[in-house]
């Protein structure tokens, strides 16, 4: 595969990363062949650690096509980080726009110059108990959809074994392997030239995420649950359990207060 221009502030990324990479991770990664060559195209990949967006680059490094991460862009301005960010060619998200696709214009505009935008659908690393990817928000079916570029589901596993979710120190023995799976272009044909409205997106997502998803399953060697973690739906049910404690708590704090009451009348 032909190596596009990477650039002073990769290759100096590089340097300083790829070294404890490769000390602190075995690699089994397989499927660089569905990585285009040339033109824009978006990876959708899971997230299950702090670590894994540093692993999964070096993965994508080795292709010769550089993944451009999206960031909220407050990091794009100030000091070295502002700099490397920049440097490197990362996305910065204006997430205080109204507008949804003027959120991702940045992102557009990189497929269209012919970059690749790497894309964590689910937004941020899973909470489902097994780590299995979550429902994804609709960020990359946007992008897709508007510039009809290719989607390559990515899974990968690995990354949270040396360090878990949420954890905050290494699991350093025994040496971990970091499994990246890249599958063929996802099918989105069908939703091409139609009104981008919540229920479209939302039903691209969908198949997005099944392709990672399935990725995931050969990696794992194992079937994914058939309904995905949804955090926002997690979301109402905590608040329906709480607010179903305080309704049970609260005849009973009345009981207590009328018990104090009386004794005090005695």
């Amino acid at each position: 595969m032909p190596r596009r221009r990477i650039g002073f502030w990769y290759r100096f990324a590089a340097v300083i990363c790829k070294p404890p990479l490769v000390v602190l991770i075995k690699r089994d990664w397989r499927g660089m062949e569905h990585i285009p060559a040339e033109g824009g195209f978006i990876t959708a990949v899971n997230h299950n650690s702090h670590i894994d967006p540093f692993a999964y680059a070096h993965f994508q490094y080795n292709t010769g096509r550089v993944p451009r991460f999206l960031a909220k862009s407050g990091l794009f301005k100030k000091g070295f980080v502002g700099a490397a960010m920049r440097g490197t060619g990362q996305i910065p998200v204006y997430r205080e726009t109204t507008d949804a696709l003027s959120a991702f214009r940045a992102a557009i505009d990189a497929v269209e110059r012919g970059e690749c935008v790497a894309f964590y659908p689910e937004g941020t690393i899973t909470r489902d108990p097994d780590q299995w990817p979550m429902t994804g928000k609709t960020g990359a079916a946007r992008v897709a959809l508007q510039t009809k570029c290719p989607v390559i589901p990515v899974a990968q596993w690995g990354a949270n074994e040396l360090l878990p979710p949420y954890a905050k120190k290494l699991n350093l023995r025994p040496r971990k392997t970091h499994k990246v799976l890249a599958g063929p272009p996802v099918d989105l044909a069908r939703f091409y030239d139609k009104e981008m409205t919540p229920d479209l997106l939302k039903e691209a997502t969908e198949v997005i995420m099944a392709a990672i998803t399935a990725q995931l399953e050969e990696i794992r060697g194992e079937k994914a649950p058939k309904t995905p973690y949804d955090p926002r739906q997690e979301r109402i049910e905590q608040r329906r359990r709480t607010a179903a404690q305080n309704r049970q708590a609260q005849p009973k704090a009345e009981q207590e207060k009328a018990e104090q009451e009386e004794g005090q009348g005695t």
